[in-house]
């Protein structure tokens, strides 16, 4: 009974795992004892009576509770057999209930007893392997980081003609400033096209990178960097893809396509001490005020070096069609602080940041033990260790355990109140049928008393 009662007091007690009672048979009197066969007749069974039953178990069900949604991220159903790691002190305890809190130092703990959940925390996104407290850094900054690489992607019109480099007022080279002279030719838009990123310095300053593209062969397209594009204090690096030379030049690049495949055979420079080089991946050199420089690496996708493999067009191409050849995907980003973050189902802490980053917190550890119903209660919905429970194995949710866990959401607990209602009426009818043995042995008890009257 007191199994039962607290079984349906705890039928709302998130991650509570019901009990059972199991019965064996009490000791058996002895009244004669077995014979063997003596060789013309059959033996005898021993002659023994029962004298009842006592408990032999209270077990643990560690089934599955129910999962119930809360939206409340820091809310953890567990499904499988896994535990949450809580500390107190140095002292290490194991629960099912994951409705945990940020407390006031931005650790997450266990509301009914302040308990501090356990796992990794991570450096700059990357996750040591070290088990401490999971603490949420509200407030944390994430600094800026440099442009290293962009990708230059896209078509470019194979049925362009080619660019005019006529010189319409007799100013000087057509393509060596991006000014009125390049800008006055109109008509030419079909084979001069541009593209513009914003790529981030080290200090998180935006710059705007233009690259201007014309064709000039067949199946040959120049490119070159606009230094006009670049905000006061900023200037092209010397001697490298598209950038300013001595003279007033330009070092220029150029990209060759395969006419059967369509696709970016080549990059090459054009132009200054590198003339010729094949490269196949550009570098542009940006300098900043203060000497500090930006080296951006431009991609220039799968599809360059021999054509690569048909149907691969991560790069630039050259169809017939509208031009779209573009500048995308900077790896650059200026500081950020944390806005909010969110719970995976293998327990990574990923934070999103203000400048649109997202970087890995930490992860939860999880603990899994060859006989968890061999755990010790000890309130609070925690469990201790015993000498049968064996000692918790430490992993990761799918990485070293099995399980995993659903964020915004409470595993319930997994009592069955129709069963354990069942189980009251038999508890009390056994008890009934019980009391009823005492009943008729005191009629026969009185009916001896009477023989003698």
């Amino acid at each position: 009974m007191d199994v039962i009662g607290n079984n349906i007091a705890n039928v709302n007690t998130v991650g509570f795992k019901s009990g059972r009672v199991t019965f064996k048979e009490g000791f058996a009197q002895l009244l004669s004892g077995a014979s063997r066969p003596p060789g013309d007749q059959g033996g005898v069974n021993p002659v023994q009576i029962g004298l009842g039953s006592q408990i032999g178990s209270v077990d643990q069900l560690f089934t599955q509770g129910n999962v119930e949604t809360t939206g409340v991220n820091t809310d953890l159903a567990m499904q499988g057999d896994a535990f949450f790691v809580v500390r107190k002190g140095a002292e290490t305890y194991y629960t099912r209930s994951g409705n945990f809190q940020p407390d006031a130092e931005g650790r997450l703990v266990s509301p009914t007893n302040g308990f501090i959940v356990q796992g990794r925390m991570a450096q700059d996104g990357v996750l040591s392997d070290t088990i401490t407290d999971i603490v949420l850094p509200f407030g944390q900054k994430v600094a800026a980081h440099a442009t290293t690489k962009v990708t230059v992607a896209g078509n470019l019109n194979s049925s362009a003609g080619l660019f005019n480099t006529a010189d319409p007022d007799g100013a000087g080279p057509l393509v060596s400033g991006f000014g009125p002279d390049t800008r006055a030719l109109a008509a030419n838009s079909g084979t001069f096209t541009n593209g513009t990123i914003g790529i981030f310095d080290a200090l998180g300053n935006k710059v705007d990178a233009k690259m201007w593209m014309w064709k000039t062969a067949a199946n040959q397209w120049d490119w070159q960097m606009d230094e006009t594009s670049l905000p006061v204090g900023y200037a092209l690096g010397a001697d490298t893809p598209g950038a300013a030379i001595g003279g007033g030049g330009k070092v220029t690049g150029r990209f060759t396509f395969d006419p059967s495949t369509a696709l970016l055979t080549q990059s090459a420079i054009v132009g200054g001490p590198s003339a010729g080089t094949a490269v196949a991946s550009p570098t542009i050199t940006i300098n900043g005020p203060g000497g500090a420089q930006m080296s951006v690496s431009m991609n220039l996708g799968a599809s360059v070096s021999g054509g690569g493999v048909a149907g691969t067009l991560g790069g630039l191409t050259q169809f017939a069609g509208n031009g779209t050849a573009v500048l995308r995907d900077q790896d650059g980003y200026t500081s950020g602080q944390l806005q909010n973050f969110s719970i995976d189902r293998t327990g990574v802490i990923s934070g999103a940041f203000t400048n649109g980053v997202n970087q890995t917190l930490g992860q939860i550890v999880l603990a899994d033990f060859n006989n968890p119903a061999g755990l010790l209660r000890t309130g609070d919905n925690m469990y201790a260790t015993s000498g049968n429970s064996g000692g918790a194995v430490l992993g990761y949710a799918l990485q070293g355990s099995q399980s995993f866990m659903t964020s915004g959401a409470l595993e319930m607990s997994n009592v069955d109140l129709a069963q354990e209602f069942t189980n009251l009426i038999v508890a009390q009818r056994g008890f009934q049928a019980n009391s009823r043995m005492i009943t008729t042995s005191d009629s026969m008890l009185e009916e001896l008393v009477n023989l003698k009257r």
